[in-house]
């Protein structure tokens, strides 16, 4: 038992701009069963990932086989908005608040890595530890809430006392023994994750109620194929027809469940890591310029973000579904230009886009685009908007 080396690592992870810092005992996963059945129910949607390696999700020794202990960090990544994404202007974007600055994956990896090099140092060995950022088979928020961090929300999110849900977690697995703070599920077992000392929903169903969607489907079960972040982010193919005129101005990601939970209003602090400031324009871009960017443009404007992971043709199907939503004629020019674009999935939302606003102008471009367009699904998109458009 190290407690000296415990106390040392937290106030150099403190150093390195972490918010928070717990350690664990590497206890089994409780949260486990309930993870394959939300998976079994079909609930993660196209996320192939997740239904595989349930048997490490039950053990961090079939990550570490020798790890003795488990280090749990946060970091803050608030920072106020001029409004709430329900007030924006639908002619103007909504990206997830996460998105705004650099890419925290990146960012906090490279810094647990810091911390592990450190720890090697003053335990005088090079250790064979693991850091993880949201990328293992890590059922993370239950290791949070069990060392102190917070409650998991009905929205199934980590809520924290200190800064509300507005952080992101991180994790690494040690090959040496710290001295752990107390689990608090080792004997309360799962009803510790949403009810503990850090707090709870308690009777509060404000997420579920304000969800466009409809995705929070009972407290602490997200079904991901109705999810706005899901169908922003993880979605790789058409964002299925139902769901588009829910999504709103929403084009990456989306915070409506947090913006309403009561201790995010009452808790949230703005963040003091410069990386997670919005970079220029991405708190409320404007629709009509996103949709105009060529490949080089979206690379130069997302480099080392979060949004680069919905790749060119992701993101540009989300802006199209907003400029559908927002319904304007002036988006008819702009979607036009894009039924010529070289990627399908682009040019069957953008057609979707010209059938919601059903002008002269949207029905001339779409009759001139059918005949020349040759992917079935695009045609077929054509074909529903213009019926849509009463031709």
């Amino acid at each position: 038992m190290r407690a000296s080396l415990s106390k040392k690592l937290k106030e150099r992870a403190h150093s390195l701009g972490f918010d928070h810092t717990a350690i664990l005992d590497p206890a089994p996963i409780l949260s486990s069963e309930f993870f394959a059945r939300w998976v079994s129910s079909g609930y993660a949607g196209e996320m192939s990932y997740l239904p595989n390696r349930q048997r490490e999700r039950e053990s961090l020794r079939s990550l570490l086989p020798d790890v003795q202990s488990v280090v749990i960090v946060t970091m803050n990544y608030y920072h106020p908005r001029k409004r709430d994404t329900l007030q924006v202007p639908p002619d103007r974007g909504v990206i997830s608040r996460y998105a705004w600055g650099d890419d925290y994956h990146e960012l906090m990896k490279k810094r647990l890595l810091r911390l592990l090099r450190w720890l090697g140092e003053e335990a005088g060995t090079a250790l064979a530890g693991r850091a993880y950022v949201d990328t293992g088979p890590i059922l993370e928020r239950e290791l949070a809430a069990r060392a102190g961090l917070g409650f998991i929300g009905k929205n199934t999110c980590l809520i924290n006392r200190r800064f509300g849900s507005w952080v992101f977690l991180g994790e690494l697995l040690l090959p040496i023994r710290l001295k752990p703070d107390p689990d608090i599920a080792l004997e309360s077992g799962l009803e510790a994750l949403v009810d503990n000392d850090n707090g709870t929903c308690g009777g509060c169903t404000r997420c579920m109620d304000a969800c466009p969607t409809g995705a929070l489907v009972a407290p602490y079960v997200l079904d991901a194929r109705r999810c706005i972040s899901y169908l922003t982010i993880e979605l790789k193919g058409p964002i299925p027809r139902d769901m588009r005129p829910l999504i709103g101005n929403r084009i990456f990601g989306c915070d409506i469940c947090q913006e309403v939970c009561p201790w995010n209003r009452k808790f949230a602090a703005e963040s003091k890591e410069r990386a997670f400031a919005p970079r220029p324009g991405l708190e409320e871009p404007e629709l009509l310029e996103l949709m105009q960017m060529d490949e080089d443009e979206f690379r130069k404007r997302f480099r080392k973000s979060p949004v680069k992971r919905a790749k060119r043709r992701g993101f540009l199907r989300n802006v199209a579904v907003a400029l559908g939503n927002w319904g304007s004629p002036e988006a008819v020019p702009v979607l036009e230009k894009a039924l010529n674009d070289g990627e399908p999935l682009i040019r069957g939302h953008a057609a979707w886009a010209l059938g919601r606003i059903g002008n002269d102008d949207a029905r001339r471009a779409l009759g001139n685009h059918f005949s020349a367009e040759r992917d079935p699904w695009v045609r077929e998109e054509i074909s529903l908007a213009l019926r849509e458009c009463g031709q």
